[in-house]
Order: structure tokens, then C-alpha cells, then sequence
């Protein structure tokens, strides 16, 4: 069966409580429920992983190789300062599309930069969860070509 990681970082576990005017009032059991109905109705498994721990996202994106079709990440801040994430990136077969709910171009001036977007198949961002969707069908529909 095909599969496909959902890879959330930093503070994405707290959805649903920080932030709502930003990121809304859905949490992550949302997403994760969400998404997996979306890929068992398209023959694929989902796993996911959240973590506030850089190393712990960079081993998730390491042992992708030969086990997922694609990687749903929403980096979260380490989208502007990880050159490590970066690194697996690149490192890996896997295609994996950057999903971030608000539109960090819109933000901060510090939050424009993405570091991971160069070394991603693809980006997303202020759509809000449905930009999770969007990344899902996208990864499903390159794994069946």
C-alpha cells in the first residue's frame, strides 16, 4: 500500500488553543483525522508525527526513504532557521510539499523567508487546513502517475 507521512513541527500541537485569530480554532486531531479518511478513501495509509524537536523531525524525514510516497511538513518556525531540515531534505527520494496555515509572506518580515521551500516539490500556505488537503491530493495524485 502507498503511504504518506503528515510531519507537523513545533507548537502545531497546541492548535485549537494559541492563536485563533492566526491559526484557527481546529487542532491538530482534526487535520490528522481529516487527512487520513482523504488517503484511505484514495488507497493510501497516513502516518503522522509532531514534534518540538528538531532532531526528531530531521530523523522522521531521514527514515522516509523507501517507506513513504510523500510528506505533508508544516515546519512551523523552523521553516525560517533550519538548514539541518533543509539538509534531509535534499537527502531523500521523497517529495515533500511545505504547508503552513497562515501566509507567512503576509507576516513578519522574519517569517518571509523560507528555507526548506527551495529543497520542497512544492509550497503552501495561508490556506488554512485546507492547505493540508491540497498537499495530501497533490502527493496521492504523483504516487499514482
Amino acid at each position: 500500500m502507498k503511504r504518506l507521512l503528515l510531519l507537523n513541527g513545533p507548537n502545531i500541537n497546541l492548535l485549537g488553543k494559541r492563536e485563533e485569530n492566526i491559526y484557527g480554532s481546529f487542532t491538530l486531531a482534526d487535520i490528522e483525522m481529516e487527512l487520513k479518511k482523504i488517503a484511505n478513501e484514495n488507497g493510501f495509509e497516513l502516518d503522522t508525527f509532531q514534534s518540538n524537536h528538531e532532531g526528531d523531525l530531521v530523523d522522521k524525514i531521514q527514515q522516509a526513504n523507501s517507506k513513504y510516497n510523500g510528506i505533508i511538513f508544516n515546519p512551523a518556525a523552523y521553516t525560517h532557521t533550519s538548514i539541518a531540515l533543509r539538509d534531509a531534505i535534499l537527502a531523500i527520494d521523497v517529495p515533500v510539499i511545505e504547508v503552513h496555515i497562515s501566509n507567512i509572506h503576509s507576516r513578519e518580515a522574519f517569517r518571509h523567508q523560507s528555507m526548506l521551500a527551495p529543497a520542497c516539490a512544492g509550497q503552501i500556505v495561508g490556506l488554512g487546513k485546507m492547505g493540508y488537503r491540497l498537499a495530501c491530493i497533490a502527493l496521492m495524485e504523483q504516487a499514482k502517475q
